[in-house]
């Protein structure tokens, strides 16, 4: 329900409900009144079908029901490809059906936060097969909106450089900045859905009108190879 204008243009303190399905795990988080929490539950595979009854646990855990939820927050990637499209998936259809906003969030969001980075920083989140997903920010201190770039940690492009001072921040951020001028700060990544909460809760109070519906934030292909057959001939 893009563009979508709020009742008579005012909101009310809202009650907020996050997952993230973008690796091998279903982060469920929820944030109301300046509280957040949430649960992680690890799983490399049976997200799609674990992801509404964990939605419903966290609901039942606060006496909520599907109408008491006024913002939905989702985990747009980068990360396991079918992991972004179940929960994006997931996310479109409930903001359908409940006529609720909902927040598109990627990872390199969730690192820095709602506040604007220095100029130069890059941040560096895992990825599979012990590479990184780096996006970097502008003078300005937001991310770059091209949408982030995978990379061997080890042996990052040249071109990888932002700036003379350049900070990377996050996953194996040392050994990237050691191919550079630059400076490194390691943290180590794990799922939060207290602060996704948060964030979908920022940006809900930041807006003016529904925004566009979540689209997956994809750094690379998906593995799966298109089939080399023809498909069958569609009827008219």
């Amino acid at each position: 329900m893009p563009d979508t204008g709020f009742v008579d243009g005012k909101k009310k303190w809202p009650k907020v409900l996050t997952f993230d399905t973008s690796g091998p795990f279903v982060s469920v988080g929820w944030s109301t009144e300046s509280y957040s929490g949430g649960t992680v539950h690890d799983m490399a595979r049976g997200q799609a079908e674990a992801l509404f009854p964990l939605l419903e646990t966290q609901l039942a855990a606060f006496r909520w029901t599907w109408e008491d939820v006024d913002v939905i927050g989702v985990a747009v990637g980068p990360g396991n490809f079918t992991g972004i499209r179940i929960g994006v998936s997931a996310a479109r259809g409930l903001g359908l059906a409940l006529g609720l906003p909902v927040f598109a969030i990627n990872q390199f969001e969730l690192v820095h936060g709602h506040s604007p980075l220095p100029a130069g920083t890059l941040i560096s989140v895992p990825a599979p097969r012990d590479m990184s997903f780096v996006q970097g920010a502008d003078m300005g201190g937001a991310l770059i909106s091209e949408g982030g770039r995978l990379i061997d940690p080890a042996d990052p492009p040249a071109d990888l450089q932002l700036s003379g001072g350049m900070e990377v921040v996050g996953h194996r951020a040392t050994e990237i900045a050691s191919h550079f001028e630059a400076t490194g700060f390691d943290e180590t990544y794990a799922p939060d859905p207290g602060r996704m909460a948060e964030m979908a809760e920022f940006k809900y109070l930041d807006a003016t009108a529904f925004p566009p519906r979540p689209a997956p934030q994809y750094v690379k292909a998906p593995d799966a190879a298109p089939a080399r057959d023809p498909g069958p001939a569609i009827l008219a």
